[in-house]
């Protein structure tokens, strides 16, 4: 009873997790998109304080770097709800590991989960002190991203532990994977175009700047080994690079939408049809999202709208594909009323598990 109880904190812990990493997500956006990610120049403190502190403290310590009080409380705010994500994933590692002797309790994945939030740490602090170098803008992005989808996989797996279900999966096949690879190539793309400043570098659509193919430097927009230089806010590219990084961002939300087609075509009669189904409706929505903010000129609510489409975009995947990778033990059970396990179990284990009926014996049990 104890052990369900702890179980039952840590599941409503991994869901705060969600919360606060989506909040952390968001306002990061926010302080990236008001030009605030350097409205403090050092960290983790801010003019080397807690708190943001007056003009005259501020200019003491760094006259250099006039203070925008405005910029420089966005920027703290989303420190201190990063600290209390780290906090949450600290406090999650703690009760796991008294947990560790629960059968299929996922212990590996707090760890997991704990090294992430720590190398996301790193990359925050990098991102001040290299001054919003893209590499590293773009590397916090997909670490946030990284983090959200763990806390969403501890979440469904404590529920499992919780509900006891003794689950085999099937073995994902190369549709999956692909699709999964593209989306991540998609949501990285997606922070190169922002930390490079390419939201609006192609004006109208579907054209771009009045031209179905207009001139890009593709060599020098995804220069990756790109020298450090003094600051990088509002970027560095010129516009021809900067259009490159769109386009190919147009490009590969098309092949993305593809793939989700064929995957969805391929399993349109299997249980994951529904939430395959799911994951079109948000990137119909999503791709809206992104046509609306360059038509508008890329506006602050719409940014965040689609930066949140994004992480409900790979939220909804993992779910659907979670679906996929278990509906048929769970249809089977139901249907023939025995632990699914029984079905992939050789004569050889199964003698072994003898609280197990196996299917041939369960359908004989079933005309005695």
């Amino acid at each position: 009873m104890v052990d369900q109880q702890r179980i039952a904190v840590v599941k409503w812990l991994s869901f705060i997790g969600i919360f606060f990493t989506a909040l952390v997500m968001l306002v990061g956006a926010w302080t990236r998109l008001s030009d605030a990610g350097l409205g403090c120049p050092d960290w983790p403190g801010c003019y080397g304080q807690w708190v943001v502190p007056t003009a005259d403290d501020a200019a003491i310590r760094y006259p250099a770097f006039p203070l925008e009080a405005s910029k420089a409380w966005l920027e703290m705010l989303h420190r201190y709800v990063a600290t209390m994500l780290g906090a949450t994933v600290i406090l999650l590692l703690w009760l796991g590991w008294t947990l560790r002797h629960v059968k299929q309790y996922p212990l590996h994945l707090s760890i997991i989960l704990f090294v992430a939030i720590t190398a996301q740490g790193a990359f925050g602090a990098l991102t001040v002190t290299l001054k919003l170098w893209p590499q590293v803008v773009t590397l916090h992005l997909l670490g946030g991203m990284g983090i959200l989808l763990l806390f969403v996989l501890l979440h469904c797996r404590l529920k499992a532990v919780q509900q006891n279900a003794d689950r085999l999966p099937r073995r994902t096949s190369a549709h999956w994977w692909v699709v999964a690879v593209l989306l991540f190539c998609q949501i990285a793309l997606g922070g190169w175009v922002s930390s490079n400043y390419a939201g609006i570098s192609c004006q109208g659509f579907p054209s771009c700047n009045a031209q179905w193919w207009p001139e890009m430097d593709i060599s020098e927009g995804f220069h990756l080994t790109q020298t450090v230089g003094p600051n990088y806010l509002h970027g560095q590219l010129h516009a021809d690079a900067r259009t490159a990084i769109h386009m190919t961002h147009r490009l590969g939300g098309g092949l993305l939408g593809v793939a989700l087609m064929v995957l969805w075509w391929r399993y349109r009669h299997d249980s994951a049809a529904r939430g395959l189904l799911m994951v079109l409706r948000i990137y119909g929505l999503q791709v809206g999202l992104g046509i609306a903010s360059v038509v508008l000129w890329l506006p602050l609510w719409l940014a965040l709208l689609h930066t949140a489409g994004a992480m409900a975009l790979s939220v909804s995947y993992l779910i659907a594909w979670r679906q996929w990778r278990y509906s048929r033990m769970d249809k089977i059970a139901y249907r023939l009323n025995f632990p699914p396990a029984a079905n992939y179990l050789s004569p050889d284990k199964a003698s072994s598990h003898p609280e197990i009926v196996p299917l041939a014996a369960n359908r004989q049990a079933r005309y005695d």
